[in-house]
């Protein structure tokens, strides 16, 4: 989103008054070079709101269409509410400080840096609490703790995002989307065969096609992803049988994860399916106030402060967009 610039007009008439302009040149800049790399719109759902707080949720499918033979009249369908989930919108500051002897001795390096580096920790901080959210939903936890405050990653049925007992709202058995697979070509196959079976809280088929794999920053699991689906044969016996998987995946490596997702053991995984996630919501972040800075003088040391304020938040809702492999205790397809 656009940063919005409050009027500063204690500046007008002082010493950085002329430095205004190029520090919120800095900061755009900066701002348009994360947004380009930014994962958070590839795995989110992302929206606005003008509410304290907005309830997610899902609704079940309707029957369908039936058959009734010549004038036969049309039987009633309908549709009900499945889980809900609320969304509250934490409030996010930072602020950088100018002092007038950086004006006066014409210290420009410090001038950019210190808008840059204010602008970075804002964007990282974006990125870092998405990876966040998504490690608790891959590691079957319900909250996760980001920098000294708990956020909520349950899905709208009250189960973490990725679990073995997700229960149906109307009719149906519980489902799971969390398995103990480890990453390799046939896995991959199965995981995708799983998620392609999911059912509504109606007990009715969906429609989801998971096409991106996301992964960590690991050097085996990214050998093993491409090795995978990198070549349009087969890539674990030397008959080149044709490889059903070559050419079907986006893939996601996301950094960020990592110090998350803590170490030992196989690496998790995980598929997704983008379009089921942006139509149906299923990881949520909404942006309630875009960032928005605004300049004071601070009477005691004559220095300019820029204040940042954001209100935004992110979420799970419905839990049939992911399934993550490779975790212990998870569901074992075979």
């Amino acid at each position: 989103m656009p940063i919005v610039f409050s009027e500063s007009s204690n500046l007008a008439n002082t010493i950085y008054g002329k430095c205004e302009a190029p520090v919120r040149m800095f900061l755009e800049q900066r701002a348009e070079a994360f947004d380009q790399n930014s994962l958070l719109k590839d795995l989110f759902l992302m929206g606005t709101s003008e509410n304290y707080g907005d309830l997610l949720g899902t609704m079940t499918a309707m029957n369908g269409f039936q058959p009734v033979g010549e004038n036969g009249a049309y039987p009633s369908d309908s549709m009900e509410e499945g889980y809900q989930k609320l969304i509250v919108y934490e409030t996010w500051k930072d602020e950088f400080t100018i002092t007038q002897e950086m004006i006066e001795d014409a210290k420009l390096m410090d001038m950019k840096k210190q808008p840059a580096a204010f602008m970075t920790g804002y964007e990282r901080t974006r990125e870092l609490f998405g990876a966040a959210i998504y490690a608790a939903f891959l590691k079957g936890a319900g909250s996760v703790k980001f920098r000294g405050r708990t956020f909520d990653t349950k899905g709208a049925d009250g189960r973490p995002i990725c679990d073995k007992t997700h229960p149906a709202k109307v009719k149906g058995a519980n489902q799971s989307n969390r398995f103990s697979n480890t990453f390799s070509a046939a896995n991959l196959g199965l995981v995708e065969t799983a998620m392609q079976n999911f059912k509504g809280d109606n007990d009715e088929i969906l429609d989801i096609r998971p096409d991106t794999i996301l992964i960590p920053n690991d050097a085996a699991m990214k050998n093993a992803v491409f090795e995978a689906i990198g070549a349009d044969k087969n890539p674990v016996n030397a008959n080149n049988a044709f490889n059903y998987q070559y050419g079907r995946w986006n893939v996601i490596i996301w950094p960020y994860l990592n110090q998350f997702l803590g170490t030992g053991g196989d690496p998790v995984w995980a598929l997704v399916d983008s379009t089921y996630n942006k139509e149906y919501g299923g990881a949520v972040w909404n942006d309630r106030i875009p960032l928005t800075v605004r300049t004071v003088i601070d009477e005691n040391t004559d220095a300019a402060k820029w204040k940042g304020r954001a209100r935004f938040n992110a979420t799970g809702s419905d839990w049939r967009f992911i399934a993550v492999g490779g975790v212990t205790g998870g569901t074992s397809l075979s």
